[in-house]
């Protein structure tokens, strides 16, 4: 397969002296295009955590997903019957996990989400070997819905691309919501010319603007929708405006609200130490994908201590009880194995030179999904 590396230190020394890894990963995420810095970010987190506790016996195999469903299915087959990993994970893109999913668990392969999390996957295709250790996608845009109600906006425009991400973005938000819209439309997955949306929100009479752009798609639109002098107040997920884009955008996104399950401002040890960690090894701040990526780390690791991992009913007892020290502070698994946690507003700032964000309160406490009762798990 390209784009194939193996990482952590515990690895190279098991294969240098011949010695057999106990446990074998396979990181399947966006190294490459439009959506790298998220799949980077996740990859960072993820092996923060694994440099920081140090154990041997663990083989991380990372590959290179290119954002294309075919290339992370070829990718997850070979994982799985070359390469013999016992877990997967790393996935950014909805589209491509509800590629690689269904058939990994199917094949007896433990998945764990850092970040995809259709709704599909939430309810009737809830599994026992997947969770997700990130959220059910709905859920930051909820939180920007209930924003949006509590701000007391009567008509917004919303707007998210066409992949299964975008169709749980603009549900969650209109669950939350519960109002009028001025106009709801899907973009193409990696768009980058939004002079027509832009033109759509200028006629559409709406008080506000609703959108869920990840990556380089976010960037494009933040910078067109600052230069068209459209006056709208903007709000989205933190996927809008997470700090590879705020850097990018600059001052035409301060001020932005966005719903988030965490935030580096975080008051807990667990994030206190996670946010100076990463910013000392990769002379950056972390993401909310590389928080993602630590905690789904920390989790498999906090399971591996209490668990073998062929031991497919412990291994997944352990999993759900969800022993770690989390960066979002409160975190467990509702019944359909997607977290129970906090939903948050944050507002982007400015320290220094560095764009960031700041909690400024708590859309949804202790929420879990709309799909969990239809897992029949």
């Amino acid at each position: 397969m390209s784009m194939k590396t193996l990482l952590a230190a515990a690895a190279l020394a098991a294969l240098a002296t011949g010695a057999q890894a106990q446990v074998k990963v396979g990181m399947i995420t966006t190294l490459s295009g439009g959506g790298a810095s998220l799949g980077i970010d996740i990859r960072d987190g993820f092996m923060l955590a694994i440099e920081e506790d140090g154990r041997d016996g663990l083989e991380i195999i990372v590959a290179d997903d290119q954002r294309k469903p075919d290339v992370a299915v070829q990718i997850a087959d070979e994982m799985i019957q070359s390469d013999k990993v016992d877990i997967l994970t790393g996935i950014v893109w909805s589209n491509l996990a509800m590629a690689v999913v269904p058939s990994a668990t199917a094949q007896g392969k433990f998945y764990l989400s850092t970040n995809a999390a259709p709704a599909q996957l939430a309810g009737k295709g809830c599994h026992p070997l997947y969770f997700s250790v990130s959220y059910q996608n709905d859920n930051l845009h909820e939180a920007a819905g209930a924003y949006a109600k509590s701000e007391g906006y009567s008509n917004p425009f919303i707007m998210a691309p066409n992949y299964p991400a975008g169709h749980d973005s603009l549900n969650g938000f209109k669950r939350f919501y519960e109002g009028e819209l001025a106009g709801e439309i899907y973009t193409e997955l990696g768009q980058t010319d939004y002079a027509a949306e832009i033109a759509q929100i200028r006629a559409s009479g709406a008080d506000s603007v609703f959108f869920f752009l990840p990556g380089g798609m976010g960037i494009s639109f933040l910078k067109q929708y600052a230069d068209s002098g459209v006056d709208l107040p903007v709000m989205g997920p933190a996927f809008s405006f997470d700090q590879a884009i705020l850097q990018a955008v600059g001052d035409a996104a301060l001020g932005v609200k966005n719903g988030s399950n965490w935030s580096k401002d975080l008051d807990n040890e667990a994030n206190a130490a996670f946010v100076a960690g990463f910013q000392e090894k990769y002379d950056r701040l972390p993401s909310l994908y590389a928080a993602y990526g630590y905690d789904t780390a920390n989790l498999m690791l906090s399971a591996l201590d209490t668990a073998d991992v062929t031991d497919q009913e412990a291994f997944r007892a352990a999993l759900a009880a969800a022993d770690f020290d989390s960066v979002r502070g409160k975190f467990s698994f509702d019944t359909n194995q997607h977290p129970i946690q906090d939903i948050f507003i944050r507002e982007v700032i400015k320290e220094g030179d560095i764009y960031t964000n700041m909690i400024v309160g708590t859309a949804i406490e202790d929420r879990s999904s709309a799909y969990v009762d239809e897992c029949s798990m």
